[in-house]
């Protein structure tokens, strides 16, 4: 009978807590776990990124759009050096997530070797709820049992580093005798409901208000029915944190869409002028887009307390699942005839649609309006499709521009925020966890460069294999850091710095045919519905390639003085897009000001 090395046995007690899958790259410091996958023959699918970063954030999304515990492994030193800025946005985003990385021989550590890091250390903040380094066989069982549960259970981020001799060492289970540890498989999610007490006096708050607010986050992506139920029940408005952009619909009139500076006016609107807000399974950080303070009562939902009343003095704090505790919550609550308030959402909601149709068809200086991008998308998604975005300026228009219906799925690096990070790779895990459902990425040139264009290659290497081909990544090639360049604009008042912001012209489209995906390409802003349907059409990936206009600006739901004297003193500067910035933002304006005036 063939020995059970220590990988043999982590491969087979991750399978026993039911992981399907493991993104990651492979090395020397971790080839005992790679001879185990091989002869554990197809029980966890192996996923080979282009590299560990990627890795991790393939994990960060599998956990995002399957709720199951992702997995991404590397090897020593460098190999699981790369896999943090992937575990930082899991974390932040509050994703559960395992990274096995391998390490030196025990012999060696401590002595200077090569590619020797103190991994434990290193992973310490990032996973900083469970880390270990597992010494001898007995103790493997135990990590591996603990490094699950608490990532699932605290969704958060844990770490095993598996030094190298330790892998091949025969498996030995832990002695029945005083130190050691005997764990288990299995883990089962509570459900997490406030005190009636605490119940009772959320209501009351709810129930005293005239004008009544709601903001959901990824925490209510589970709850969409029940928000729906609580906001009929209190004739609320409901607005968007990014991560929970798919936990309602955007064809409900009275939901008002994204929050924030890549919100939209009626969020701002609905936030500057209620008289209660309840917020739900949300960390939106900025509060200058909240309600002034004083201005309304407040009931907070989340699981995590430690989440509770720090963006917003809350009058009602509850600790409690989302789903369950609207569920407890809806009975308590009075229905409201606020008619007014509800009515002027809703044709709030109807001019604000006439200002983002007529700013995506504003003309622009030479190339494509990015906006029109997402506005051409966003009536033809299929059902049942899942869009990732980038962080760069691609994010305002997916906030803003794509409508999502019930049953889509979407999303991107939240709490990081990472360039480079969500679009591609997001879309990749997206397609291995949904491979019959359409999956499209929203993605800047810059993140391209950075590292998304390699991704494709991982893209090429598994797409047969998915049960529908329909993966498409657009890329907006504008030859400009753009989210940064208008940040240097508006918020320092610095005219665009060419030697930081700009960027080769690269064909993207070519590459991608050079890799064996289907390439368009698109310059002329008439051509984007054809380009669209023939990318959703096609029988293998694609990438579409826009020429997008840098110039058009990607406004806030108001503009405050402070950001018009520092875009004021970037033009005195002598911006170098100066002409076409000017004429783009004046375009954009009257379009906000006189909707339906072309």
């Amino acid at each position: 009978m063939a020995t059970t090395t220590v990988s043999d046995f982590i491969i087979e007690r991750l399978h026993e807590w039911g992981v399907r899958r493991i993104y990651g790259y492979p090395g020397d410091g971790i080839n005992g776990m790679f001879g185990a996958l091989q002869r554990a023959h197809g029980k966890i699918e192996f996923v080979q990124a282009r590299h560990e970063e990627m890795a991790a954030f393939m994990a960060s999304a599998h956990a995002k759009f399957t709720g199951e515990l992702g997995v991404c492994i590397a090897t020593s030193g460098p190999g699981a050096a790369h896999l943090l800025t992937g575990l930082y946005d899991a974390r932040l985003d509050h994703m559960p997530v395992l990274a096995i990385a391998g390490q030196q021989a025990r012999a060696a550590l401590g002595a200077h070797y090569q590619q020797e890091l103190d991994l434990v250390s290193m992973f310490k903040d990032v996973a900083g709820a469970y880390v270990q380094q597992p010494s001898v066989p007995a103790q493997v069982r135990h990590v591996v049992d603990r490094a699950v549960r608490i990532a699932l259970s605290r969704r958060t981020v844990t770490a095993m580093v598996l030094p190298n001799d330790l892998q091949e060492l025969e498996y030995e289970p832990p002695a029945r005798k005083h130190g050691t540890a005997h764990s288990g498989v299995g883990y089962s999610a509570p459900e997490v409901v406030p005190r009636e007490a605490d119940l009772k006096r959320a209501a009351g708050v709810l129930n005293a208000g005239n004008r009544v607010a709601i903001l959901v986050g990824a925490g209510a992506m589970h709850a969409g029915d029940e928000v729906v139920a609580v906001a009929e029940r209190l004739h609320a408005g409901i607005a968007k944190a990014l991560l929970g952009k798919a936990a309602v619909p955007d064809d409900i009139p009275w939901v008002t869409g994204s929050i924030g500076l890549l919100g939209t006016r009626p969020t701002d609107e609905m936030m500057s002028s209620c008289d209660t807000l309840l917020m739900i399974g949300s960390g939106f950080p900025y509060a200058e887009f909240l309600p002034k303070e004083g201005d309304a009562r407040a009931v907070q939902i989340d699981i995590d307390a430690g989440m509770l009343s720090v963006r917003y003095p809350m009058e009602v704090s509850l600790v409690g699942d989302s789903a369950a505790t609207l569920r407890a919550l809806l009975p308590l609550l009075e229905q409201k005839n606020a008619a007014s308030w509800r009515n002027r959402l809703i044709h709030a909601g109807e001019r604000w649609q006439r200002v983002l149709e007529d700013r995506a068809h504003a003309a622009t200086s030479g190339r494509v309006n990015p906006q029109r991008v997402v506005t051409e998308l966003s009536p033809r998604l299929p059902d049942g499709a899942i869009v990732t975005s980038d962080s760069g300026s691609c994010a305002n228009w997916y906030a803003r521009d794509l409508k999502i219906r019930r049953g889509m799925m979407c999303s991107l690096s939240g709490g990081l925020a990472s360039m480079g990070a969500a679009a591609v790779p997001y879309a990749i895990a997206a397609k291995f966890a949904h491979p019959g459902r359409p999956v499209i990425a929203l993605v800047g040139d810059g993140a391209m460069q950075m590292n998304n264009m390699a991704e494709l290659v991982t893209v090429a290497k598994y797409w047969r294999q998915w049960a529908s081909p329909r993966w498409i990544c657009c890329v907006f090639n504008n030859e400009d850091l753009n989210q940064v360049t208008w940040e240097q604009r508006v918020m320092q008042g610095d005219a665009k710095f060419e030697a930081s912001q700009d960027i080769p012209d690269v064909p993207y489209h070519r590459f991608a045919e050079l890799v064996g995906l289907t390439g368009i390409y698109v310059d002329d802003a008439e051509q984007l519905g054809d380009a669209w349907e023939q990318a959703l059409a096609s029988a293998r990936p694609v990438v579409l390639e826009v020429k997008t206009d840098p110039g058009v600006p990607p406004l806030p739901p108001h503009v405050t003085i402070e950001q018009a004297r520092h875009f004021a003193r970037a033009l005195m500067q002598g911006d170098p897009d100066q002409g076409g910035m000017i004429a783009n933002t004046a375009r954009q304006v009257m379009a906000s000001v006189m909707p339906g005036r072309k």
